[in-house]
């Protein structure tokens, strides 16, 4: 059970309707996350902003979504390894594909360097190697990327940490991690 609600959005702060009802035309639904961000207008403007622009960047929304599972596996975020499994499906990713991406993994070296990257990300909490680096580079990531990449992170890690504190309830088909987040 929600320990912070979802908000209805009909009722909430006036400077968040016009951001949940701009999720709802984006996309068909507003996801229980929004509503629970939607307390909080400031975040809930900040979540979208980063994510608006990261949509607009150079990574290609498969593999953010690929990044996105790795993260919320790493996490034991339920609510965000739901979401990301039917968003990642409805891009065409197969449960194989999903299934790999949770564990930093894929068919494709350059995409799995940059999961398996996401997952070193959030395990040792930004502090990566020179040799992490020299990796993704020697597979043909260039810097603009990488801090991309880190960004999507970024994202991820708030959505998780928020579904966490808030209980969200998960409004997806869902999805069980695999792993348990450290108490």
């Amino acid at each position: 059970m929600s320990r912070i609600p979802a908000l209805d959005p009909a009722q909430v702060d006036p400077k968040a309707k016009p951001l949940l009802d701009a999720v709802q035309k984006s996309i068909g639904m507003t996801p229980n996350l929004y509503k629970v961000a939607a307390q909080s207008p400031a975040a809930l403007e900040g979540l979208l902003g980063l994510s608006g622009a990261l949509a607009k960047g150079r990574l290609n929304a498969r593999l953010w979504e690929a990044i996105a599972l790795a993260v919320a596996e790493v996490n034991g975020c339920d609510y965000c390894l739901s979401a990301h499994t039917a968003i990642g499906k409805s891009l065409g990713l197969s449960d194989s594909d999903i299934g790999a991406a949770r564990h930093g993994h894929t068919g494709n070296p350059k995409d799995a360097a940059i999961i398996g990257f996401a997952r070193t990300v959030v395990h040792n909490r930004g502090l990566v190697s020179d040799t992490d680096l020299a990796q993704l580079r020697k597979v043909g990531f260039n810097d603009g990327e990488i801090v991309e990449a880190v960004a999507h992170v970024v994202v991820n890690i708030f959505t998780n940490y928020l579904n966490h504190v808030a209980g969200t309830d998960i409004d997806f088909p869902i999805t069980h991690a695999h792993v348990v987040a450290a108490a």
